[in-house]
């Protein structure tokens, strides 16, 4: 069902490039679009594949978590991926073990993330396997993702977010036609 909603997300674009920033809460429109948990699961599923697609350096340990990762998300139907619950289970917990480190602040415990691509792998494991009914983890998952730290305007969407949006109405897009099914 074709929805508005990614043409929302190309004004946020349209922001950045004018202004050189755009607030995260501007991504809530999202939330409507996962009102449906066949969406939320796929979006969950395509971060979680993207994170681990993204090159960098990482030391060993992580490393065989992004060649679990990749391992367990090869080859899913984009519109309905079905993963192997226990097998995600386990890669769950072993992503939120290997970055279970808080340091105590003012305000409370703060998680120290050392790789945010795994932190994403973990978070869209999560959504999938708990909390297809929550469209508000759906819009974290996407302001996780499109987020970056900009020293001018702190964090949010900048210029550097603006790719990772496009990314995402591009995905929405695929999802949409693929619910249309063939004409």
């Amino acid at each position: 069902m074709r929805t508005n909603i990614p043409e929302k997300l190309l004004k946020i674009v349209e922001e950045i490039d004018d202004r050189g920033s755009a607030s995260l809460t501007r991504m809530t429109v999202l939330k409507k679009w996962f009102e449906h948990p066949e969406r939320l699961s796929a979006f969950a599923i395509w971060i979680a594949t993207t994170a681990v697609s993204r090159k960098g350096k990482t030391s060993s340990a992580a490393a065989e978590l992004f060649r679990k990762a990749r391992t367990l998300m090869a080859g899913l139907d984009k519109l309905h991926p079905k993963l192997d619950r226990q097998a995600a289970r386990v890669l769950h917990d072993w992503l939120r073990e290997f970055q279970n480190e808080y340091h105590n602040q003012r305000w409370g415990p703060v998680r120290i993330v050392h790789n945010w691509n795994l932190m994403l792998v973990e978070h869209g494991l999560a959504i999938y396997l708990w909390h297809l009914d929550s469209p508000a983890h759906g819009y974290k998952l996407a302001a996780d993702y499109c987020q970056h730290y900009d020293s001018r305007y702190g964090n949010g969407l900048s210029s550097s977010s603006r790719t990772k949006i496009e990314e995402i109405v591009r995905f929405m897009f695929t999802i949409e036609a693929l619910e249309e099914g063939p004409e």
